[in-house]
């Protein structure tokens, strides 16, 4: 309840400091607020657009959360979400087979790639003690120059060299039933994937015995090791989780939202997902809440650019802002212990009211 608390509190600190950037440019906060929303919600087709920009951070988020939960920092999920898509990409391109089976193996082998290129800094982390912040920034960008290379080496584009070939359809995650539904969004499978995600995360996580073992290490490593559970190998495990949920962002991404590869580009899902995980309080439901926050934010801006004069550099602003807060609610979350701690002393400081009559 108190990280759900501390949560709230950052998103409308978040919104009050973004208002104020409005009042400072002459422009009515309400009014911006009003056509944002309306932007992300106003009817099906923008809904279905808000899931489907909300369905990569879900997964991101997840990723993060999840090595959180281990104390690990997993700051390389766009490197493991690149991966995750290229593999992905790559079965989709090359091989012609009946359409369940083709994503069936696409979004297995998505998820294997970013396992994979998150076992690497696990390993480092587990045998050498190599802080996993470093390895998996430098594993981003070699992450970044292997796409540089591939896309245009072995999956050029017809008209363009700096994106892949098309996906056709019967090897993307998108799916009529879902067009039509939400009036010709770009929604796809890819929002079930991370619906199914978020069920499993939360239920490895408070239910299994492998869950208990990953938070005891996240709390104290070297207690958990004197109690006998095999550290290194939950830290490994722990990264290889985290890697493949962000290895499926990346399917959800270049094979859902989008149905080629550009290069050049580190997707930024991968570090919005640490403010994801943050404002979600590593708590799967809450991230998959906060993912679609941020989805909110991210589909709305566009059309309160068009509707005011906000500009949409006041826009990103805005956003910034509140994943800002976010990544200082642990600080936020003091604050408000403090302040209960004091309230509760100052109850007990006072003490039970005695009437005169009662002596």
């Amino acid at each position: 309840m108190r990280h759900t608390i501390v949560s709230l509190i950052s998103i409308i600190l978040g919104l009050i400091a973004g208002g104020i950037l409005m009042l400072f440019i002459g422009s009515n906060p309400i009014e911006g607020y009003t056509y944002l929303l309306q932007g992300a919600l106003k009817n099906l087709e923008r809904i279905g657009n808000t899931l489907a920009t909300a369905t990569p951070l879900i997964f991101t988020g997840l990723s993060v959360a999840f090595a959180f939960r281990t104390g690990l920092f997993n700051i390389g999920a766009s490197g493991q979400m690149l991966i995750g898509g290229l593999l992905a990409s790559a079965v989709g391109l090359t091989y012609d087979l009946s359409r369940p089976v083709l994503l069936l193996v696409m979004v297995i082998v998505g998820l294997i790639g970013g396992a994979l290129w998150a076992f690497i800094p696990g390993l480092l982390k587990a045998k050498f003690n190599v802080h996993e912040v470093v390895s998996t920034i430098m594993m981003n960008w070699i992450a970044y120059w292997t796409v540089y290379y591939v896309i245009p080496s072995y999956f050029k584009g017809e008209f363009l060299e700096t994106e892949s070939k098309t996906l056709a359809d019967s090897a993307t995650l998108k799916a009529p039933f879902l067009t039509e539904m939400f009036a010709g969004s770009y929604i796809n499978l890819g929002l079930f994937l991370a619906v199914i995600a978020v069920i499993i995360v939360s239920f490895i996580i408070n239910k299994t015995t492998l869950g208990f073992e990953l938070k005891a290490v996240g709390f104290n490593r070297h207690a958990a090791e004197y109690a006998g559970m095999k550290v290194n190998r939950n830290i490994i495990l722990s990264m290889l989780i985290s890697g493949a949920l962000a290895g499926l962002g990346g399917v959800a991404l270049y094979t859902g939202n989008a149905s080629t590869i550009q290069i050049g580009i580190l997707p930024a899902q991968g570090y919005d997902g640490i403010a994801v995980a943050l404002l979600g309080a590593n708590n799967p439901i809450g991230v998959f809440f906060a993912a679609i926050l941020f989805g909110i934010l991210y589909s709305g801006t566009g059309f309160m650019n068009a509707m005011t004069e906000i500009p949409p550099e006041l826009a990103n602003t805005i956003i910034a802002i509140i994943i800002y807060f976010a990544a200082t609610s642990v600080m936020i979350e003091r604050l408000l212990n403090k302040f209960m701690k004091n309230r509760s002393h100052k109850k007990e400081k006072s003490g039970p009211v005695v009437e005169k009559g009662d002596s």
